[in-house]
């Protein structure tokens, strides 16, 4: 029997995504999302903000690195992924956020 392990993240790109190829040649893309949380406590405002590193595999990979860039809005399936130390999220799948007014969809266009 297989347990659980899936994760919901909505929050901001903080760093444009880098994307590499495996040894197999299959692209693997890597950025990094903070998501922030405001709430109350003793009728003090507090905000939080937690950051996660994000690895997307194949076509999906080579879409992230496409479109995707520093302070991009999405929101992320996936699941957690501990390799030594550090704890990272395995994108299934990843839905962009709608540009603000104004912005460019590439930098180049």
């Amino acid at each position: 029997m297989n347990n659980l392990n899936s994760v919901l993240i909505e929050g901001l790109v903080i760093a444009d995504p880098e994307l590499s190829y495996s040894e197999s040649g299959a692209a693997v893309c890597r950025f990094k999302v903070a998501s922030h949380r405001a709430y109350k406590e003793e009728e003090q405002a507090v905000e939080e903000v937690s950051h996660f590193d994000i690895a997307t595999h194949v076509r999906l990979a080579e879409v992230c690195a496409e479109y995707l860039k520093k302070g991009r809005g999405v929101r992320i399936v996936g699941r957690l992924k501990q390799d030594g130390e550090k704890v990272l999220i395995e994108a299934e799948h990843v839905e962009f956020k709608p540009l603000k007014k104004g912005a460019k969809e590439r930098d180049s266009k």
